[in-house]
């Protein structure tokens, strides 16, 4: 990365790999603005103290290091769309504000659940085994058309999903805890809270989760809402593996209970060679990936940019996050 002007007025540490790819879209740096990369503690201990704080998931240690060592830091921004792995102990007391990196990444997530939807409605599994086998059996296929989507966690990614699959012809059924928040939601034919998600189980024929990991989200699915589904839906999950009770969602898919699972997240990852989703052919496991498309670091860095300008204007900043909630 190129020197930054010594005479710069704002300091931000960069919280990131001198590898990482997202750091050439910090050089040059802003005018007035000087970034200090470091992956380890030591190396901000002669830098100036930081108004703003870039963390590239460079993991909970580092990042507690690092805020102690500015008590008097004013922005911290997540590069993530998640901030449970932001959300110490030590962020939530800290005066900063926390911003997250959510926005860039919900189009390719909404793609990858539509894609989900797809290979279980086409059986696509099981035209390439035939393929591949040489074998010619015609089977009955379904259309996403006709029916209920149920998005658990209406927020960015659950609306880009809405805006995807609505136009194949699917209702749309989505759970947000602040329901007025979406009232006017052209993309929702009903809007539910959290306390009637078995409600959204039982009638949802592919349900999507989006939400984000929280205290109050953590096993939000669990058995007996993997219970309500019918035994033709598809369950996705596009948001954190810790809101789905995983042994509910085994049982369920081992017993056949429901058509099947998608899922791109997991309690675990990387997911352990002898989880049982790696054998089942009614499960695809996408090893959280599904949002890591051409120029995803990227965006999400620019976001950040945007983000800085309006911190050094005194604007109001994208994604503020109540640290109690949790995002």
């Amino acid at each position: 990365m190129a020197d930054p002007d010594a005479t710069a007025s704002l300091t931000c540490w960069v919280l990131a790999r001198p590898d990482d790819p997202g750091l050439r879209v910090l050089d040059p740096p802003p005018p007035g603005v000087r970034f200090v990369v470091g992956h380890h503690p030591e190396a901000f201990d002669e830098a100036d103290a930081p108004a703003a704080l870039l963390d590239c998931w460079a993991g909970p240690q580092l990042l507690a290091a690092s805020l102690a060592k500015a008590p008097r830091l004013r922005w911290l921004h997540s590069r993530s769309a998640g901030l449970d792995r932001v959300l110490l102990p030590q962020v939530v007391a800290h005066p900063a504000l926390v911003t997250s990196g959510s926005g860039p990444f919900s189009a390719a997530l909404a793609e990858f659940v539509a894609a989900a939807l797809f290979f279980f409605a086409k059986d696509l599994r099981r035209l390439v085994e035939d393929q591949h086998a040489r074998a010619w059996r015609p089977a009955e296929m379904r259309m996403l058309a006709g029916q209920t989507l149920g998005v658990v966690g209406y927020g960015d990614i659950g609306r880009a999903v809405a805006a995807r699959l609505r136009p194949f012809g699917m209702r749309v059924l989505a759970l947000r805890r602040r329901v007025e928040l979406s009232a006017a939601d052209p993309l929702v034919d009903e809007l539910v809270p959290p306390g009637r998600l078995p409600e959204l189980m039982a009638r949802a024929d592919a349900v999507v989760v989006a939400t984000p990991l929280t205290a109050d989200t953590r096993g939000l699915v669990g058995a007996s809402a993997i219970a309500a589904m019918k035994p033709t839906s598809v369950l996705v999950n596009v948001g954190r593996g810790p809101v789905v009770d995983e042994a509910a969602l085994v049982s369920a898919l081992e017993e056949r209970r429901i058509r099947g699972a998608a899922l791109d997240v997991f309690e675990h990852e990387p997911l352990p060679e002898t989880h049982p989703f790696w054998r089942m052919d009614n499960v695809l496991v996408s090893p959280h990936c599904a949002d890591h498309v051409p120029g995803w670091v990227e965006a999400a860095m620019r976001l950040f940019l945007d983000n800085l300008e309006r911190f050094r204007r005194s604007q109001p900043l994208l994604n503020v996050a109540d640290k109690q909630r949790g995002y």
